[in-house]
């Protein structure tokens, strides 16, 4: 049988700052991200299975993503730990604000390749991550394809 594509589409609201860039990104600053997931793989065939006819289920996809990316990330603000932003961020974390801090600057590009090794090691085996967009703007955004990082 053939090779399938599905896309699921996801939204969540994030604030993030860019340490030592040397534009306006250097201030806190939000986004209404729409984050694209498509894996590959084959329909099920087995019609006593509950998915036949499904590469994957879009509510099994949904729980992965919804569990890794949009509820940890969703109206949180997300700085740069190895930065002088994380006394920051330490302080609003203890005025009870929603902080995420990550090992690298939190632009569109390092947070998709982040969101793809998380996506990637919950899919079913038999499932690939075939490509991640982040939409950060009206216009703006970055891919991640799979054959591209092999």
């Amino acid at each position: 049988m053939s090779k399938i594509r599905i896309t699921k589409r996801f939204t969540f609201e994030t604030g993030h700052a860019l340490f030592g860039h040397d534009g306006k990104c250097k201030n806190i600053h939000g986004h209404s991200y729409s984050l694209f997931v498509t894996v590959l793989g084959r329909p099920i065939s087995e019609s006593s299975n509950p998915k036949f006819g499904m590469v994957m289920d879009f509510s099994d996809l949904k729980k992965i993503v919804k569990e890794e990316i949009v509820n940890p990330y969703d109206h949180a603000t997300v700085f740069n730990k190895n930065s002088p932003h994380l006394e920051l961020a330490n302080d609003l974390k203890k005025r009870g604000h929603k902080i995420v801090l990550v090992e690298y600057q939190p632009t569109s590009e390092m947070l998709v390749i982040d969101f793809a090794e998380k996506i990637k090691s919950l899919l079913p085996k038999n499932i690939e991550l075939y490509s991640l967009k982040l939409q950060e703007t009206a216009t703006c955004y970055a891919e991640w394809y799979a054959k591209d990082n092999e």
